[in-house]
């Protein structure tokens, strides 16, 4: 969303994972004025607890484990706020529940709200969004963590039962939610092709 204001900046702050994940699968909502109350909870691997020894971050206690951690406090939901208002012009309350996963690489976020637009006007929303945009990929599968690992790719599948609407959002923490996305902003900076040096192969193929 500040692709164009990228190429002119001084200095540039990259989202949390967290952040990146959510607003992701968020953004095309925001845009179109459909954000209110949403439910959000994602899950993360080890990599994304950083880089001090820590007992929930060490593999013994994440081995066969699943914890919920910084329930509706969790520091990227001002990043959240911030974006998702810049697009709709007005606050969205997103309440956000993290959970740590026994896995080592990646976040899956499943973000729930009421949507009185019909699954194929939500798709298009999205689809129309999302052109132009590489790394950012909508489609109508199921999608799977291993399918965005060591990828600079953020998946989004949007599911609808009535008027309740589900949008998941998978990214590699590392890459899509950290340093791949840095080498994006730089790529955009430096005037280079934006895809340079990110066209990487996924975990799952």
């Amino acid at each position: 969303m500040n692709r164009e204001e990228i190429r002119q900046a001084n200095a540039i702050a990259n989202p949390g994972c967290f952040a990146t994940a959510i607003q992701l699968g968020l953004l095309p909502l925001a845009k179109a004025g459909l954000l209110t109350e949403v439910y959000s909870t994602g899950i993360t691997g080890s990599t994304g607890a950083g880089q001090s020894l820590s007992s929930t971050g060490h593999f013994s206690w994440r081995a066969n484990n699943i914890q919920a951690y910084k329930t509706l406090t969790h520091q990227h939901m001002k990043e959240v706020g911030q974006s998702l208002q810049q697009l709709q012009g007005s606050p969205a309350s997103i309440h956000f529940t993290p959970w740590r996963g026994d896995f080592t690489r990646g976040i899956f976020i499943s973000s729930q709200l009421r949507c009185e637009k019909s699954p194929e006007e939500v798709l298009a929303l999205y689809e129309d969004f999302y052109k132009g945009h590489p790394f950012t990929i909508v489609t109508r599968k199921p999608i799977a963590l291993k399918q965005v690992v060591n990828t600079n790719k953020c998946l989004i599948q949007v599911e609808q039962v009535g008027h309740q609407l589900v949008v998941h959002s998978a990214i590699d923490n590392l890459l899509k939610g950290a340093s791949g996305q840095a080498v994006q902003n730089m790529n955009l900076l430096f005037g280079f092709e934006e895809t340079t040096g990110l066209h990487l192969k996924a975990n799952a193929f």
